[in-house]
């Protein structure tokens, strides 16, 4: 019996827009309803949310079976993260804070088994080979795993060309909110000198044949991404999502 089928991958390879969901609350319940509520992926935030591995677990337990796939991302690339991660169940994973095609190189590498890889084999202990219940997933876990990469300084824009040229990357991920701080203007997203240098990226990706994929809650954002040819999109986050429908409904309430 083979590893499971990573719909997400599938989907990104054959060019197929995905468009889904932040997870920042490290709640099991959120988690399950955003993951029926139509979203073709949902990520559980290990780098800015309040997660760690038990609570990662937690999460995934809730995606499982649902029709959203599953996405962690990890608080930075080191191979003990990621091998722990994989081992819990993720298949999918986003690697935050990626430069050059050297540190691409060795996510990638961290995520596959011998002889692509160096991720350590101890899956007859892990959540991922159903604890050792899939009789062939060391043969096949490699095929299963999406890697995608976010590229979020001004020095990452300019090496997507040579990123993009690692196997094994799946999609390469622009962080707006980081690279327009590194550009020197924090907090401002849409500032015509960090639009400038995203649309260039995004023509690089594209151009390398890889997904290119960012965040933008903004329909208009949103309409731009896809335009430039963008097919991975995180259109909501939980944390955005549960404070404007507070705000709004404390507004309607004070309103009568």
């Amino acid at each position: 019996m083979p590893a499971p089928t990573n719909r997400l991958k599938a989907s990104i390879l054959a060019g197929e827009m995905q468009r889904g969901i932040w997870l920042g609350l490290t709640s099991p319940a959120v988690a399950e309803m955003a993951g029926a509520a139509g979203f073709d992926w949902c990520l559980i935030d290990g780098e800015h949310g309040p997660n760690d591995l038990p609570l990662i677990e937690t999460q995934l337990r809730a995606l499982h079976g649902l029709p959203a796939s599953a996405i962690v991302r990890v608080p930075q690339g080191d191979d003990w993260i990621l091998k722990q991660v994989l081992d819990i169940g993720a298949q999918s994973i986003l690697v935050p804070m990626v430069e050059t095609a050297h540190q691409a190189e060795k996510v990638v590498k961290a995520c596959k088994y011998a002889p692509e890889g160096n991720r350590g084999v101890g899956y007859a202990l892990a959540r991922a080979s159903g604890y050792n219940a899939i009789t062939d997933y060391a043969q096949t876990a490699n095929n299963q795993i999406c890697v995608i990469l976010q590229v979020e300084t001004l020095v990452a824009m300019r090496n997507i060309p040579e990123i993009a040229k690692v196997s094994g990357v799946d999609c390469i991920f622009i962080g707006p909110a980081d690279l327009s701080a590194d550009m020197g203007h924090l907090g401002s997203f849409n500032h015509p000198e960090v639009l400038e240098v995203i649309a260039q990226g995004m023509a690089d990706i594209t151009a390398a044949g890889l997904c290119a994929g960012t965040i933008c809650l903004a329909i208009e954002e949103q309409k731009r991404f896809v335009a430039q040819g963008g097919k991975f999109l995180g259109v909501a986050a939980d944390v955005v999502t549960l404070q404007a429908a507070l705000k709004a409904t404390v507004a309607a309430a004070r309103s009568l």
